[in-house]
């Protein structure tokens, strides 16, 4: 048995249990958490904007070391280092071999249709993002780990299956940010921290943090942040102020997944430049665009998937930045707590406190 964070039920209170963990079958690995980060894609699971079977043991962001493999996996071994992959690709599907686009794999989720463990009644559980990953020991696909490189300690490592690499790939895939270039970023939490960062390693010349939080100023500012607007009424029109001629950011970069926020994003972008859209909104988020201001601004407008990003390359790149200095993880964080401080982690990034709650094991 291990302890474990269950969602019982959309929209339900956590719940904080043991669970049952059989050994690993072929093709899987069982891994001992080291920690595991609190995204806002977890909440989104709770609340149902996300959706997948349940009852779930939630989080898909972590990091830690073998305990066994499956008898037909060969290249991991007990002790080995590993970092948890929530979106592993499967190498066949029209996505992946076709178009070399791992992040949209069709199958990539698939492991949350099965139950992998059990409650302890005997009811099975469903892996979150196929990964489980608030938990001591998780089970998952062997795709869904990636070794880690040495010279990255487990916790910042943690954070590179999702905020870090969301946040580079939107910088560097999605919104190809050139030296020199002007990024509004919208939202400060762990992703739009982790963006800030990409940016600055990049070499924007601008980077200009919106929150609705006055209290994350200094959080930006850390990640990289030149300037930093308090979101309001006004929010777009600010962002434009700040910019070369007034005429907007190079690239915005929204992390919040609200329609207002989007739009706000859009509206900061010169005229050419690059909106992208990272937070996960709700079905029924809606924006509006005319046809003229598509027609007069001719700005590229995209969504991104885990920053388009494939972990299997780009986790050795960013580990490779994190032991150089480049980039750091352990500044996105604002709390360490254990399995039972997740609710109130929930209730922060509810709240719009704080960057990445990271829970510790």
């Amino acid at each position: 048995m291990v302890r474990a964070v269950v969602l019982p039920a959309v929209s339900a209170p956590l719940e904080v249990t043991s669970i049952a963990l059989p050994d690993p079958g072929p093709g899987q690995v069982r891994v001992r958490l080291a920690a595991a980060g609190v995204c806002h894609s977890d909440l989104s699971l709770a609340n149902g904007t996300l959706r997948q079977p349940v009852p779930a043991v939630l989080g898909h962001e972590g990091a830690g070391t073998v305990v066994a493999v499956g008898e037909d996996v060969t290249d991991l071994a007990h002790g080995d280092r590993v970092v948890l992959n929530w979106a592993p690709d499967c190498g066949e599907c029209h996505f992946c071999a076709r178009l070399s686009q791992p992040w949209l794999c069709v199958r990539a989720n698939e492991a949350t249709t099965r139950p992998y463990a059990a409650t302890r009644g005997g009811d099975g559980l469903y892996p979150g993002l196929s990964v489980a990953a608030f938990a001591e020991e998780t089970l998952v696909p062997r795709r869904a780990v990636l070794a880690l490189p040495d010279g990255v300690p487990l916790q910042d490592a943690a954070l590179l299956g999702c905020a870090m690499l969301t946040g580079y790939g939107a910088v560097h895939h999605s919104a190809r940010l050139r030296a020199g270039e002007s990024v509004a970023v919208y939202g400060a939490g762990g992703v739009g921290l982790a963006t800030m960062q990409a940016a600055r390693l990049a070499g924007a010349e601008r980077i200009i943090a919106v929150d609705v939080s006055a209290e994350k100023e200094e959080l930006t500012r850390a990640a990289g942040a030149t300037d930093f607007v308090l979101a309001g009424e006004k929010t777009a029109k600010a962002v434009r102020g700040l910019t070369e001629g007034g005429f907007g950011a190079d690239v915005a970069i929204e992390c919040v997944g609200r329609a207002e926020t989007i739009r706000a994003a859009w509206d900061s972008t010169r005229r050419g430049g690059r909106t992208v859209v990272v937070g996960i909104g709700g079905k029924d988020e809606r924006v509006s665009f005319s046809a003229l201001e598509i027609f007069h601004f001719a700005r590229e407008l995209r969504g991104c998937v885990y920053g388009d990003s494939d972990p299997a390359r780009d986790v050795p790149v960013l580990a490779g930045h994190v032991r150089a200095g480049r980039l750091q993880p352990g500044a996105l964080v604002t709390e360490r707590v254990s399995l039972d401080g997740v609710g109130a982690a929930f209730e922060a990034m509810r709240a719009g406190r704080g960057g990445r709650t990271l829970v510790v094991f």
